[in-house]
This record gives C-alpha cells, structure tokens and sequence, in this order.
C-alpha cells in the first residue's frame, strides 16, 4: 500500500473513533453525557441534567426493572454496545431515564463540535437529536 494511502487512513481512524470521545450537551434536559471507549467500542454516562442540578440524589424511578430503580442517574451509563462502521457507531443501545425503557441506537459525528445520535423503538421509529461538545 502507498505510503500516502497509509498516512490518509491513519488520519481518518480518529474520526470515526475517538473523535466521539468526550463530554456532550445533549438538545433537550441540559444533560451533560460523556462518551469515552469501552474496549472496541463506545460508551456514555450522565453526568449532569437539569434534574441531577436540582436533586443531585436523583434515582432511575422510571426504569421498567423494578430492581434497577433505586439506582442512581449521575454516572449511570446510557450508551452502550456499538459498533465502529465506518462513518460513525451503529447497533448500540441507548437508555431513556425519561421512559425507563432502552432503545436500539447509532452515533454519528457532524463534526469536531456536533454529533447525532439517533434512537429507534425499530426503525423506521426514531428519534433524532443533535448534541453539542462542551469543553
């Protein structure tokens, strides 16, 4: 392989890599998520919300297994399982505190600064939103 080829993929491994690592504003509850590499994959936690501000005790009342409700919000990991495809992360999950209930998901990078991140019941059932990196 040309030495030029080489340098090309080694400049494009971080995009769809690490350059997801880091903390997020996610659009809606002013939630800070920060995703970082779990082995081959990607991860998230909360690590602050709207309602950590307000009660920073918060509990996962909403989860559907009893069991887990007693579990705390803050560090909780929401995003899990993915797999690096090229242009982003797909077939992970995310967890929804909202609803108590976990969704099929794909991460995707817009950019150095923005990235989307897409929850789906089974698609075509999604739900789109658009988070922002904070320093």
């Amino acid at each position: 392989m040309p030495l030029v080829a080489l340098l090309l993929l080694a400049v494009a491994a971080p995009q769809g890599g690490d350059a997801v690592v880091g903390r997020w504003k996610t659009e809606t509850h002013n939630a800070i998520v920060e995703i970082d590499r779990c082995g081959p994959s990607i991860c998230g936690r909360i690590l602050t919300s709207d309602a950590l501000r307000t009660n920073p005790d918060y509990r996962d009342i909403k989860n559907s297994d009893a069991a887990l409700r007693n579990r705390p919000l803050r560090n909780l990991q929401i995003l899990g399982g993915f797999t690096a495809d090229g242009t982003g992360w797909s077939g992970g999950k995310i967890y929804n505190a909202e609803d108590g209930k976990t969704y099929g998901a794909d991460v995707t990078l817009l950019g150095p600064n923005q990235l989307k991140l897409r929850g789906c019941v089974f698609k075509p059932f999604c739900k789109t939103q658009n988070w922002t990196r904070v320093r």
